[in-house]
């Protein structure tokens, strides 16, 4: 019983350490998304260069994803988990002093670095230190914090960027991120990590080669198609929602207030999601929220009034929120630990190259003269087909010991 308490202690305060990074990481994602709108008045941006705000982030995500992935195999989770917060929390502060678009994009080059490289080894991390039977919740319950964190950033991008500006919103955000990192020097590695450390290494190369073996071949496919359509409609909707708000008519005030109300939505999606997945299993927590999501996107596209536009918006938070903490549960559990922290970033660096085109793209249809609803489809199709890849490739793996 004793035993048990501790057990429990140690999950929930592994869940809050890595939580809050999480959530100061989902901070600055989150003002990205009012910024990139605040920015494009203020340094008369074109629909073009916005775009590119959002895609030099999901870049160095993608680079991020892959660097770190790799070497969360070689040197630990924990240390990976350490720098990765540092660099973002410096490109954050940092980008804040920004003088012109060009200083602007490397240093978004760097918090994406850091913030890419962090969130599957995070995932990575709390799925190895907590019991197989509350694995999923708990990792869903970690992804909640990401609401929390957009949350706070549309606060903050509702009181501060109108009236102080946007510098301060991302002062206020890379501060707080340095006591995560505190935090987190005391945080102990994963145990099946430290239980297979003392093995010999396999070489990066053959890492890779593994995800594409016999074995392991329909995982990693899976996981690459779901990845991608995921983030690629997730960061081709989700950056460019304030501005969507301002060609549908909003005032940027309106716009971010709405948003905010949007963002609510988040939490009981992740709730949900965390209550579903270790009773009907993953496979049907992400089928079931990724159309939730399709679906959602597909009426917020082509809502013709107010109230429809936010009934859309909110669902479209809820499902889709709900798919991430899914996602993040299900990636690790794909691989042995040899190659899960190679597994899971690769997988994510995939889709983070779903994160450059999504944003790119929707820049380039909104010059083209797009309407919103033509756009919104395309991110319907797209997350359907992460929805049909998990049904039709997915093994369930609900609490399943991982080896």
């Amino acid at each position: 019983m004793k035993s048990g308490k501790k057990q429990e202690l140690s999950n929930t305060k592994l869940l809050g350490i890595a939580g809050m990074g999480w959530m100061f990481d989902a901070m600055d994602v989150g003002m990205l998304s009012f910024i990139i709108a605040a920015l494009a008045a203020e340094w008369s941006l074109t629909p073009g260069q916005m775009g590119w705000i959002g895609s030099i982030n999901s870049i160095g995500m993608a680079v991020g994803a892959l660097i770190f992935g790799l070497m969360a195999d070689r040197i630990g989770r924990k240390n990976v988990f350490i720098i990765t917060l540092l660099l973002f929390s410096i490109g954050s502060g940092a980008s804040a002093f920004a003088g012109s678009l060009t200083v602007f994009l490397i240093f978004r080059f760097l918090v994406g670095m850091g913030l890419g490289g962090e969130l599957p080894v995070a995932s990575t991390l709390v799925s190895e230190s907590v019991p197989a039977e509350k694995r999923g919740r708990i990792v869903v319950l970690l992804e909640s914090f990401w609401a929390g964190g957009w949350l706070i950033a549309a606060v903050i991008s509702y009181f501060v960027i109108p009236s102080i500006g946007w510098q301060a919103a991302l002062l206020i955000s890379a501060i707080p991120a340095l006591y995560a990192l505190y935090l987190r020097i005391g945080l102990p590695d994963s145990p099946r990590f430290a239980a297979v450390k003392t093995k010999e290494k396999s070489s990066v190369l053959h890492n890779l080669t593994q995800l594409w073996s016999k074995e392991y071949s329909r995982q990693t496919a899976m996981l690459w198609i779901v990845w991608f359509c995921v983030v690629f409609s997730y960061y081709g909707m989700f950056l460019w929602l304030p501005s969507v708000m301002v060609m549908k008519g909003f005032s940027l005030i309106k716009s971010f207030e709405y948003v905010l109300i949007m963002t609510l939505a988040q939490l009981p999606g992740y709730f949900t999601a965390a209550w579903c997945i270790e009773r009907f299993g993953r496979k049907f927590v992400l089928v079931v929220y990724l159309t939730g999501t399709a679906a959602s996107a597909y009426f917020f596209g082509t809502a013709d009034s107010t109230a429809l536009l936010m009934t859309a918006g909110i669902l479209l938070s809820f499902f889709n929120l709900g798919a991430w903490g899914g996602l993040y549960a299900y990636t690790p559990e794909q691989y042995p630990t040899v190659i899960r922290g190679t597994g899971a970033g690769m997988a994510a660096a995939i889709g983070r190259i779903g994160g450059v085109l999504g944003p790119l793209l929707v820049g380039y249809l909104v010059a083209q003269k797009y309407a919103v609803s033509t756009i919104f489809t395309i991110f319907c199709i797209s997350v359907l087909i992460g929805a049909l890849a998990v049904f039709l490739l997915g093994k369930e793996t609900k609490k399943q010991e991982l080896v």
